[in-house]
């Protein structure tokens, strides 16, 4: 009869030891998973900085050149700002459309200014697309 107890309380305790083994890992590779999206997030975050840094150097860059000229219309490409660059859309009616893309993440920026020679801003926007 001593053995079947001890028998019986050492298969309790593989089986509690087994269960507890399961779910350590299951917190483990939920918590894993969990750091894993967070960074992505914050690269995903970093990246629409850095492309809506690029759009606001192009509009600051419209204006120097409009004020350098006033007939300046815009229509650049790709604009060299450090080793990135960024997109100036052609100008019309004093509202300058710029456009900076960092590693897939697109900022779009629709600004008016005020006309020749003050271009002080009158509205600054985010638009989805052109």
């Amino acid at each position: 009869m001593i053995l079947k107890g001890k028998k019986e309380s050492g298969f309790v305790a593989l089986i509690t030891a087994i269960i507890l083994s399961f779910i350590l890992i299951i917190v483990t590779t939920t918590l894993n998973q969990t750091s894993f999206f967070t960074r992505s997030i914050l690269l995903d975050s970093e990246y629409k900085e850095r492309g809506a840094a690029l759009a606001e150097a192009c509009v600051d860059v419209a204006r120097l050149k409009l004020a350098n000229d006033p007939l300046y219309s815009g229509n650049e490409p790709a604009v060299p700002i450090g080793s990135d660059s960024c997109q100036i859309r052609p100008i019309t009616s004093n509202t300058i459309e710029t456009r900076g893309v960092y590693q897939g993440s697109v900022t779009n920026l629709r600004v008016v200014v005020n006309p020749y020679p003050d271009l002080s801003i009158v509205s600054w926007e985010e638009i989805p697309s052109f």
